[in-house]
């Protein structure tokens, strides 16, 4: 008795540890789905209202279902109403217009051929009816289909195409079984219309998003982070930090990082905001239709410069580095040519802000200064790049020279210690691996005579880089200010 009591018992405990672990898992994921909600809402207020006016959209079209009167009217078509705002209904004006135009176009062609197919095969005998709607549909079917992969209208009317394939098919089978098919298409038609016309007017006038606004405002936002991205990595590169090794936390590059990485994947988003932009009906002071299509060229020529950007963050992050001492010759010319260029992208998003015109020259006149300095400090040391024996350069120079020649004997003589212990067996095969390859590539980059020079030349060579690609996004700039018709100031 005593023992089943004790197994008893010992069964309630550990249900009880299983019932505790249970609700803890469940209040953590709780935790985390709520501040994952209130994330995605702070990150953008915008999906909060969106929301709300989707749920405010499919609670008036269940209306036609929900009222006795209207339901008679419709029929059993009424639930084409509450798909259609499921599926038409998107975040922005754009794309709303786009796709409730595309359905409201696939429907109509298709019902119009529809009517006609069963049209000609009511005029011979059932078997031929049959034969005939099965030809049909094999047909459009397989050309239908086809289309689909023409590259333009897969990407403006594919949502049409496919919903006019559907409606064909629908009311072209069903001619074939039913009467009434008339009513069916007309209801189906009535239907889609509301459906369509109640979410183009929530998206419209109620509290509206524009796709247009999110590609200037993404446009804008992207210069503004290159311009962060550059002056962070050129401040970076000539931090006067003792121990450089100290300073490679991952966390200090998240803001050079995130401004090219913003860039590099915005080509799909600023060709979908501009295709669904121009469904909508914006227009610039001068009533003239906003060219968005050039804002896709602004982005590409963007794409293009955050390259050089890129290649920047590398010389920063590579393992062979210029002396410091080498380096601050050339730090406050270096820096000046990033904060020109900077200041360049900031004053380009300024514009696009303000729709207002500039003038390209004065901030090309800039750029040539800075340049032109830069290129003069460079002229002053030309021993620099043409090896670290014929440089004549300050006691410190000299002193990081020295020391990095004092470097290769130690570690070779580290090497032959190390082989050493390796012969009598006290480094595991482990402990070879982490020590003997970065060993040895130590001793292969400082023994090279230009390893000093070469990452600084290379580091020089793309600020020189970027300017000449910032001349291009100069210019789609100017070219989306002329198109636009911005102000003069």
């Amino acid at each position: 008795m005593a023992h089943h009591e004790i197994n008893y018992t010992s069964r309630s405990l550990g249900i009880g540890k299983y019932m505790n672990s249970v609700g803890e898992k469940v209040k953590r994921y709780c935790g985390l789905a709520w501040r994952t909600g209130v994330k995605v809402g702070k990150e953008d207020p915008r999906r909060v209202v969106h929301s709300l006016k989707v749920g405010l959209a499919l609670t008036l079209v269940s209306l036609l279902y929900l009222i006795k009167p209207l339901f008679r009217g419709i029929g059993q078509n009424a639930m084409s109403a509450v798909l259609t705002v499921v599926v038409v209904m998107e975040f922005t004006v754009g794309a709303t217009l786009g796709k409730g135009l595309n359905r409201g176009l696939g429907t109509l062609l298709a019902g119009s051929l529809a009517f006609f197919v069963e049209y000609i095969a009511d005029i011979a005998g059932r078997i031929f009816q049959a034969v005939f709607i099965g030809a049909a549909v094999f047909i459009l079917g397989t050309v239908t289909t086809y289309v689909r992969f023409i590259p333009h209208i897969k990407k403006n009317y594919d949502y049409g195409v496919m919903i006019f394939l559907l409606t064909f098919n629908l009311i072209t089978v069903s001619s074939y079984r039913v009467d009434n098919v008339w009513e069916i298409a007309k209801d189906r038609i009535a239907t889609i219309a509301i459906g369509g016309g109640l979410c183009l007017l929530m998206s419209l006038l109620v509290f509206p998003n524009w796709s247009g606004e999110d590609l200037h405002n993404s446009t804008i936002s992207k210069l503004e982070g290159l311009a962060n991205s550059i002056e962070a990595c050129v401040v970076r590169y000539f931090n006067d930090s003792e121990n450089q090794e100290t300073e490679d936390d991952p966390s200090d590059h998240g803001m050079i990082y995130k401004g090219y990485k913003a860039v590099l994947d915005s080509k799909a988003k600023d060709e979908t905001l501009a295709l669904q932009a121009s469904w909508e009906p914006r227009w610039s002071r001068y009533w003239h239709r906003i060219p968005w299509r050039q804002y896709t060229t602004v982005g590409a020529s963007l794409r293009q410069f955050s390259y050089t950007v890129v290649a920047l963050h590398g010389c920063l992050l590579s393992e062979i580095q210029t002396p410091r001492s080498i380096r601050s010759l050339y730090k406050d010319s270096c820096i000046r040519l990033a904060e020109e260029v900077s200041k360049t992208l900031r004053e380009l998003g300024s514009r696009i802000r303000n729709k207002s015109q500039f003038s390209p020259q004065v901030l090309s006149d800039n750029l040539n200064e800075a340049l032109q300095n830069l290129n003069d400090d460079l002229k002053l040391q030309p021993e620099l790049f043409l090896g670290s024996k014929n440089f004549c350069g300050t006691t410190q120079a000299e002193e990081d020279i020295r020391f990095s020649l004092s470097s290769v004997k130690s570690d070779c003589s580290s090497v032959f210690e190390y082989k050493a212990k390796e012969h009598s067996g006290e480094v595991s095969m482990e402990g070879q691996k982490k020590v003997l390859k970065p060993l040895m590539s130590k001793i292969a980059m400082t023994s090279l005579e230009f390893s000093e020079a070469l990452p600084f030349a290379a580091f020089t060579c793309m600020l020189v880089e970027m300017v000449a690609k910032l001349d291009h996004v100069i210019d789609a700039v100017q070219d989306l200010a002329k198109l636009s018709r911005f102000r003069d100031l």
